[in-house]
């Protein structure tokens, strides 16, 4: 069945500065599009949106660029900075780019109050005049955060990142999985399928997986949620293709419309591909 990776990080070293990477001795070097496909493709996973790598702020316009020149990248996610004054000016810019769905400002790296300030909020309420919606990775622990913000900008569409960073290695279920019933009975937020196996232990089974993935699907129904590789930050784990049978393990006993809808059909709805 086809897929739509909705959360495909490219690094060019060359091109741009990653400073988080230096602490990433696995993910250094290059990732290109190229070689993601000549995995991606005979999986069935035939066009990805393109999620910001955290460069650093003065390249987050030239990344956006950069990629949405690359073959089979039919969207990004744009890096942003809601809590500066010059937001609008920087989404207003993104908009120019009519492949820009969404954007995202990683919020587990920072003081948790950055996403409680009025002036972040305020921000965030001018996404739909633009037509991006808001991709929120949070920890687990952080997720009332995600909350609290979804339900000051109701109008705003929000995609919760990597089933919301639950720590899978150590099976942590609770307090995440009541989190995530919070989040999912907001009606302006999605979930994403994407990261587990980066929080996984190396060594991981498909059942370790299974409960986080399905606990989200339980929770935001079949319409709201959608699929991401999370390449190359899942190889610390896993590749493309296990990630990928994992998935297909996991959602064997959906029907052909369900499994469709999660692997690309809510994808191009929720980010307008």
């Amino acid at each position: 069945m086809r897929i739509l990776d909705t959360h495909l990080h490219l690094v060019y070293p060359d091109r741009f500065t990653y400073a988080w990477i230096d602490d990433e001795p696995l993910l250094k070097g290059t990732w290109s599009v190229e070689s993601y496909f000549a995995e991606a493709l005979p999986l069935g996973i035939e066009s990805a949106l393109h999620m910001e790598v955290d460069v650093l702020e003065k390249d987050m316009m030239a990344e956006t660029e950069f990629v949405l020149g690359l073959p089979r990248i039919i969207g990004a996610i744009a890096a942003c900075r809601p809590e500066n004054m010059n937001f609008v000016d920087q989404i207003e810019q993104l908009s120019d780019h009519a492949h820009v769905k969404g954007v995202r400002r990683i919020l587990h790296q920072v003081p948790d109050d950055l996403s409680t300030s009025d002036l972040f909020v305020e921000n965030i309420r001018h996404l739909p005049d633009y037509d991006l919606s808001f991709d929120l990775c949070l920890r687990a622990d952080q997720l009332p955060l995600g909350v609290a913000l979804a339900q000051k900008a109701p109008d705003v569409h929000f995609i919760v990142d990597h089933c919301g960073v639950p720590n899978v290695a150590a099976m942590e279920l609770d307090p995440w999985r009541a989190y995530v019933k919070d989040l999912a009975k907001l009606p302006n937020v999605n979930a994403k399928i994407s990261g587990v196996v980066a929080y996984a232990k190396p060594d991981w089974v498909v059942d370790d997986l299974r409960p986080f993935v399905e606990h989200v699907i339980e929770s935001f129904g079949w319409d709201r949620v959608v699929w991401g590789s999370d390449h190359p930050v899942s190889t610390k784990t896993s590749s493309v293709t296990r990630w990928v049978a994992a998935t297909h393990e996991i959602i064997k006993g959906a029907s052909d419309g369900e499994k469709a809808k999660l692997l690309h059909k809510n994808a191009e709805r929720i980010y307008r591909v």
